[in-house]
Order: C-alpha cells, then structure tokens, then sequence
C-alpha cells in the first residue's frame, strides 16, 4: 500500500459504543471462564482511589486534520475483541497475534509458546501450549570476556494440550488488557468453542489451561520425563509430581469442576514424553515449576485451584510520595500466589513483607522472581522529582533554578544567539517525525535558555516565533510524511511505511512511539510555558495530548487509544517494539529517551495545569529509575544479570529473551552507551547515578580512547553526548570541553542533531554549580 493520503480515507469511524459496552463485554468473558472452568471467582474492591491520578486526559475525538483509516499492512491474527476495546500493540503478550503466532509470550518467570506441530530432536509433536523456564546453567553466551550476548534457549519443560488439537488447530486472544490476555487454542471446526484457554497475567504462579470436554495431554521435549509420581488426592484435585526432561522438578494440579464425574487419578505415562488423561475434562490443569522441594510444594498446594485472570493499576501521589497498586482479579477460591520482580521487592511496601515467601525462579532478563501472597501489591516510591523542571536539576536540589556566575553567562549568551540564529535558519527535517521531534526539542530548548537563563526577551520572542511556526506544521499535519489515526490497532502512526516497514524506524508498525512523539511534547511545553496564549490557540493543546494518549494514555477503558501502549507499568519501563513478530520478545534500546518521553508528560502536565498527568509523569520517572538500575544500568553490585554480562555496564538492546550489547545503528561503545544517554535533559541525574556513571566512564571512556577499541576522535555528536554525561562525574571537565573545545579547536559536528552546544553548557556550567553546594 502507498503512503498518500488518497488511501488514508476512513473505510468506518472509531466506534462511538458507550464505555459501558466495554465494561458489559469484558464481564461476559469472564462470566464465560467462570461457567467453564466451573469456579467461583473473587473479583478485588473496584473502589478506585478518589485520589487516583489515572484520569482522563481529554475526551476521545480524532481531529478533523487527521485521516481515519483501516488499511494497516499488519493484520490481527486471531483477534477475538471487537472495536469496544483497543489493542495493546507493544504489550508482552503481542506474539499472540502476530506473524505465524508461535513465538513466545513471557509472564515471568514463564514462557509460553504455541506449539503448532512444533518438533524439538524429531521426538514431541504437539499442538499445544508450551511452557518454558531456563535456569541460568541453560544460558547461551557469545564468546568475549565479557560476552556480548547472552540468550534463554527455547525449551518444552512442559506442553499443554489435548487430544483434540489436531493439524488444523487455531489460536485465538481475547479480552487483551494492559496486563493480561486470553490465549483460546480451537480444534478448528465451524462453531464449536475452544478447547483450551490459557490466562496469561504478568507475574502468575501457575500456568493454567482451562479444558473445555477435552482429552488432556501433557508432554516434555527432549529424553522425556526423568519422572512421573503417583497421583496425590488433594479433595477433587489431584497431584502430579513430574521431573521433566532437564530432571527439573514440576508440580501439576488437575482441577474437575464439581458437577463432572471424572477420575483425575487416571493420568498415565503412555510414552517417554507423553502423559495422557481420560477423556472428556472439563476443569482446569495448573503446572508450576517447584526449585524448593517439600516447602514450595506445599505453598503450590495452598495456592492451586485459583488463578489469576486480571490486573489493574490505581496510584496515587501526595507531595513527593507515589503509591502505586496492582489489583488482581482471580478465579477459585484459594489464596493468589503472584511473582514479584526484583524492582517490586525493593519498593513493596512494608506491609506486604510478611507476605514474601522463599519461593523464587529465575527470570529470562529481569533476575529472580519472587512469590508473594496478595491479591494487591502496593508499591512505594518516596522521592518523586516534583522540584525538577526545564533547567538543570539533581535529586539533591529543590529547584532547577541555577546563578550562573556572570563570566559563565557572557559566554552562554555569545554561543546561544548563534544557535539559535541558526537554528531558525535551518529546516526542521521532513522524512521522519523522530528526526523532526529531536530537531524542533533542540530549538525549544535554545528558545528556553535565551529568555529563562539569559533574559534576551527580544531575541528569544523571534525565535519563539519561528518555533510556533515550524510546530504549526505538524499540528496542521502538512508535513511530508502526514500522520494518520489507524483504527484497526487503534492509534496514530506516520504514513512513511506504508512503501517500507522500516521507514522512521517502524513508526507505521507502532514502534518507537514515546521516543518520536516524546519531543514534541517536549517542544509543545516549551512554547505553553514561554507563551500560555498559544496553548489556546486553535489545536495546539488538543493535537499535543493527542500523542501523549498514543504513547501515555491515562483511561483504562478509552475508546481510541490502549491504556499506557508503550510504558509497562509491571516492567518499570517501556516497550519500543511494536506488531512485529519477534522470537526474542518486546526490547528497548533507548532507556533515556523512555525516560526523558516520561520528562515530556510531567511538563507539558504541569505547563497545562493537568495535575494528574503531571504526577503520572513524576511517578513515572521515579520506576524508571528504580528499573533501569536494575535491568539496563550495571554497576558491578548488579545480580539480575549474569556475571558473564555485566562488566559491558550497560545491556545495550534490553529483550524479554535477551540481552545484546549492541544498537540496531553499529557495536561501537559510543553508541552502545550513548544511546542510553540521550538526550541529556533534566531527568539525567535523576536515571543514571553518580556512582553508575562513574564505574561506567572508569571503564569505558576515561581517556576518550584508550577503554576498549574506542577511538580518541568519537564520531559527530556522539562525542557531545559523553562528554554532557560527564558532566555528573565531572562537571568542571565537561564544560571546559564544551567552552574550548579541543586545544582551543571547537567543532560543532561534535553536537548531535537533537541538542546544541548552548544547551551543554547550560547543563554542565549547571552541575558544576550544583557540585560547589555539595548537591551533586
């Protein structure tokens, strides 16, 4: 399909069904499960918090400059869920429904995959779901010291399935929430209801399948099971004790419903992979792994019966304290069993820690998962960034206002008024809206700098007007590449892919999305702040929440646009990977334009006088922080990665499978590393901490040449970039580097397109202030 606006008109506008509708159908699924699987369900207090900072943002309406259509290359595969609700296109469980639907989903600590005839060692075909879980003596790691990659292999510790599911097996999803998804396996035939449904929740327990009049089979890959126990009578239940084929201990619970006669005792080994029920099941069958002997068997015997079907997020901000809260919804009347991440642990609250139990299991990328008992898991994160603002700022500071000492400010002013003098000059690049956001934040940063820190209002009202000028385009949506409401997934994408998936970085296929529409916000905050009129004007204040809902959208039950499409409020951090197909999961590459994409909705929150996005924004970069110091940041204390791993001090692509040092641009350091430092913005020294930086730079970039193979003369803007970080370590160095250059020999390659010289300045002259009061 091209990409002109011809083929954007609307084939049917958004639905316009009342939000009811949507709460009247995800209660008929779930009424469905329940009259299945044959159990009763505990659905947690829907009392929202009236505090609660997920608000509406502004009423669902496309704008009028905005095409609507349904002619998106990517189809839904399998999509149960009609248009009441949106589809949550960078979510864990997108494998679902994308490419040949049999690559993994992970829950943590599991996997799951379809097995769809797969074959390992020409010895398990299954039509199935399989179950995976990887110990770290599983790993695959590239060769160096340290690696540069380190994988999960895919392995059948258990599969699912029934002896219905033949070569014509369908996979179907529905009820695609931000947390949780159903995963329905049919036999294929016309009408007839599935045979199988999988919950899938971030974090569970148990991996449950629910059986619809079924013939159960479970299977292992490889030699087979090690070990195949007696059944244990557990009430109705009944307990397998399995050792699959690595000899690793699973339990598996077979759960009738009450009003079929069906003898779970008769669960026999008919080959070395296979076990096979009676038939006719109609109930539930929950495996989990057990690493802790009688004691983890006995806290999966308390548990089993119940499982989780549903989250929901509430939160709340007081000052600078955030709150937030994961609600389950739960099938069965026994107590919920959920995992925890690491990043959870640190931040539960108090309360909860006599909850914890000694039941852990490695995850594939985010360390060691650890089994709680709670129907809501409350997190607590006491030092939200409240003070931050556009200037320099570090957590140890109450304002980001910095005196700049006189000498300081004649030079700034000099290198400012050249900036921006041609940064009004210069055309803001077409081709691609991330190149456009980074061009139009580097000018509103200038502007920002020329009246707040020099007060040049003559200078900086022209360049505002300029900016407002350049902004109009794309609010218009005259650029040349126009923006278009997809109502297939549900969002605004650029036109550019539809000749080339890969154009603007897979901007069309729902990538990248809080990176590229993160600097306009940026940008639109800027001009509310410098001119509060402008927010008024015409749609300037609409088109701009209008990206923030595609990317940062605060409704749980919103009509046009998915809850929170890119941040995932479990993880700690966003998902850049949109509807491609992917054997290694969701990844990101760019913790800091995730963060400063949060920084963007905390300003235009607060420029606008939207409180609650405002603490959204805030409470988003608080998580960030914790997670990207766990996950992506390596400081040689760090234990959620391999030992083999983290001396590279940062994971370079961050998947759910893998980890690589590398970007998808080139392998060297400069880049790896660089890329999770830009753009340096305010929110720097709140993300990457001293001591981070310090081990990092130690490592890699002292000299700017002699840490491992980088090159003394670092490419373009790169070179800018490192030293701007250094300015957290070493704030004197960095900005006599950015006022003398080398040797006295200044180079403006060396600033890259997204910042200025003026700015680099601002931010190391501002450390270095900071660093005289003992605040940095």
């Amino acid at each position: 399909m091209g990409a002109s606006l011809s083929h954007l008109t609307p084939s049917k506008p958004p639905s316009h069904a009342k939000k009811d509708s949507w709460t009247d159908a995800l209660h008929m699924t779930r009424k469905n499960l329940l009259t299945h699987f044959g159990h009763s369900t505990t659905i947690p207090d829907d009392t929202i918090p009236p505090d609660n900072i997920f608000t509406p943002i502004q009423p669902d309406h496309i704008l009028p400059q905005i095409p609507i259509g349904r002619h998106h290359p990517v189809p839904r595969k399998g999509v149960e869920d009609d248009d009441l609700r949106t589809l949550h296109t960078n979510k864990f469980y997108a494998n679902a429904f994308l490419g040949q639907q049999n690559q993994p989903v992970w829950t943590h600590p599991y996997s799951v995959w379809w097995g769809r005839g797969w074959e390992e060692d020409g010895v398990v075909r299954s039509m199935g779901l399989n179950v995976g879980h990887v110990e770290e003596g599983d790993l695959g790691f590239e060769e160096g010291d340290p690696a540069k990659v380190y994988v999960n292999p895919r392995k059948q510790c258990i599969v699912l399935s029934a002896r219905e599911l033949g070569q014509q097996t369908l996979l179907t999803t529905d009820t695609h929430l931000p947390f949780s998804v159903n995963v329905n396996l049919h036999s294929g035939l016309q009408g007839e209801q599935p045979k199988m449904t999988f919950p899938l929740v971030q974090g569970m327990s148990f991996v449950t399948a629910g059986y619809r009049d079924a013939t159960p089979i479970i299977q292992t890959g490889g030699k087979g099971f090690v070990e195949f126990g007696p059944p244990v009578l557990m009430g109705r239940t009944v307990k397998y004790r399995v050792k699959d084929l690595d000899g690793r201990d699973w339990v598996i619970y077979i759960n009738p419903v009450p009003d079929v006669d069906y003898d779970a005792t008769r669960f026999v080994r008919i080959d070395t992979n296979t076990i096979l029920g009676p038939p006719g099941f109609k109930g539930t069958i929950q495996v989990a792994k057990n690493p802790l002997g009688a004691e983890g068997e006995a806290l999966y015997d308390r548990a089993c019966g119940a499982f989780v079907c549903e989250a929901r997020i509430t939160a709340t901000v007081d000052d600078s304290r955030g709150v937030y809260s994961l609600s389950y919804t739960k099938i069965g009347t026994s107590p919920l069993l959920i995992f925890a991440l690491p990043h959870h642990i640190q931040s539960l609250d108090p309360e909860l820690k006599k909850q914890v139990t000694r039941l852990q299991l490695r995850t594939t990328t985010k360390g060691t998962a650890t089994a709680i008992w709670a129907e809501k898991l409350t997190f607590i994160e006491p030092n939200l960034p409240v003070t931050m603002s556009f200037g320099p700022w570090t957590p140890n500071s109450t304002t980001s206002k910095v005196r700049y000492p006189p000498e300081v400010l004649a030079f700034i002013s000099a290198v400012a008024e050249r900036d921006l003098r041609r940064a009004m000059a210069e055309a803001t690049p077409q081709d691609s809206m991330y190149y456009a956001g980074k061009s139009l934040a580097k000018f509103a940063t200038i502007v920002w700098v020329t009246k707040d820190v020099l007060s040049n209002t003559a200078l900086a009202t022209a360049g505002l007007d300029k900016l407002k000028s350049e902004f109009a385009r794309y609010v218009a949506n005259q650029q040349r590449f126009p923006l278009y409401y997809d109502d297939s997934w549900k969002g605004v994408v650029s036109s550019a892919g539809f000749a080339d998936p890969g154009a603007d970085f897979g901007n069309t296929f729902y990538n990248d999305h809080h990176f590229h529409y993160g600097y306009f916000v940026y940008c639109a905050a800027v001009i509310g702040y410098l001119d509060p009129e402008w927010l008024a004007a015409g749609d300037n204040r609409a088109w701009t929440n209008m990206l923030v809902k595609d990317f940062a959208e605060s409704e749980y039950r919103g009509r046009d646009y998915p809850f929170s499409r890119s941040f995932d409020w479990w993880h700690g951090h966003s998902w850049a990977k949109g509807v491609f197909e992917s054997a290694d999961g969701k990844d990101q590459e760019s913790t800091s334009e995730d963060g400063f994409a949060s920084f963007a909705v905390k300003m235009w929150g607060k420029v606008v006088g939207d409180v609650n996005m405002e603490k959204r924004g805030n409470l988003m970069l608080a998580i960030q922080a914790r997670s990207f110091n766990s996950y992506f940041y390596l400081q040689s204390t760090n234990k959620n990665h391999p030992s083999r791993f983290i001396q590279n001090k940062v994971t370079g692509i961050l998947f759910e499978n893998k980890a690589d040092y590398a970007t998808y641009f080139g392998t060297a350091p400069s880049l790896i590393h660089g890329i999770h430092m830009v753009p340096i913005n305010p929110a720097t020294s709140y993300l990457r901490p001293r001591a981070f930086v310090k081990e990092e730079w130690d490592r890699l970039f002292s000299d700017l040449g002699l840490g491992r193979g980088l090159r003394a003369d670092v490419d373009g803007g790169w070179r800018g970039i490192l030293y701007a970080n250094l300015a957290l370590i070493d704030a004197k160095a960095s900005y006599a580097f950015f006022r003398d250059g080398v040797k006295g020999f200044w180079d403006d390659a060396w600033i890259d397109g997204g910042a200025s010289r003026t700015w680099y300045l601002v931010w190391a002259a501002g450390m270095g202030e900071f660093a005289k009061r003992g605040l940095l």
